[in-house]
């Protein structure tokens, strides 16, 4: 009988460890297998990350065209007269000056030159003057000439340039400073009146010295570059009007500044009423 319950519990014992053993190797298994589909995962995975990382390259780099497509259709240069050649972009700004300009003064215009001038002369006049009759801007071709009143910038008979004088002196500088491509000539005037003193010999004497000293003004006060400046004195042989009157003499002492831009940077000047 003992020997019967023996042999009964060996089987039971031998049955419930191959049960368990084939659970082990069926465990196993299963864990072979996810490692082997997380693995497989994983490369679909990294696939898909780079097929997803060439895609948002290509619509990247067709952004990039897009946008330079459109750069380029507004920076597009047309034909002005005989002048020069203007974008897009610079037409539109320019239509939004003439917009402002009184349309008795823009009905003078009558070709495109006339309206680019007229333009820049505006934004110039708005840049600079604050007290407009004492300040002309007129421009040939891509010259830009900005005359002011010597009693804008000098005392009677002095070439030391007056404290009143810095608020649109530093304005002309800003313009100067905001095209690296430009040459300026400071052009002293006087009227017909001979001088002659212990300071100047004579009208072309003071004319000089006052060029020279708004050139100083710009140079040391407001950080115009001395290589683009140019001092002169043209004394009384260039006068606006005749010097047959005191109001005439007057609009006849004048500091004339001549900015001469590269071609290419001309129409920047559009821009000058808001720097």
């Amino acid at each position: 009988m003992k020997n019967r319950i023996f042999i009964g519990l060996l089987a039971m014992t031998t049955l419930a460890s191959c049960v368990s053993k084939k659970k082990y190797v069926a465990l196993e298994s299963d864990l072979a297998n996810t490692k082997s589909q997380l693995t497989k995962t994983q490369v679909e995975k990294e696939g898909l990350e780079s097929k997803v990382s060439k895609i948002e390259a290509r619509v990247a780099e067709y952004n990039a065209k897009i946008n330079s497509l459109k750069e380029a259709n507004n920076s597009q240069m047309t034909s002005v007269d005989d002048v020069a050649v203007m974008s897009n972009n610079t037409k539109t700004k320019m239509r939004a000056t003439l917009s402002k300009i009184d349309p008795n003064v823009l009905a003078n215009a009558k070709t495109m030159e006339d309206s680019i001038n007229l333009a820049i002369s505006y934004n110039l006049k708005k840049a600079i003057a604050d007290e407009e009759d004492d300040v002309n801007v007129d421009i040939d071709k891509t010259v830009v000439m900005i005359s002011i009143s010597d009693k804008l910038l000098f005392n009677s008979g002095s070439y030391k340039v007056s404290g009143k004088a810095d608020t649109i002196l530093k304005k002309i500088a800003d313009v100067i400073n905001s095209e690296p491509s430009m040459e300026v000539m400071v052009e002293g005037h006087t009227d017909s009146k001979t001088i002659s003193t212990q300071m100047f010999q004579d009208n072309w004497d003071l004319s000089v010295k006052r060029a020279t000293s708004i050139v100083r003004k710009l140079q040391n006060k407001f950080g115009v570059d001395p290589s683009k400046l140019i001092a002169a004195g043209r004394s009384s042989y260039v006068p606006l009007v005749d010097n047959d009157s005191k109001e005439s003499r007057s609009k006849n002492r004048r500091t004339r500044i001549v900015i001469i831009p590269n071609l290419d940077k001309f129409f920047a000047l559009l821009d000058s009423e808001g720097k």
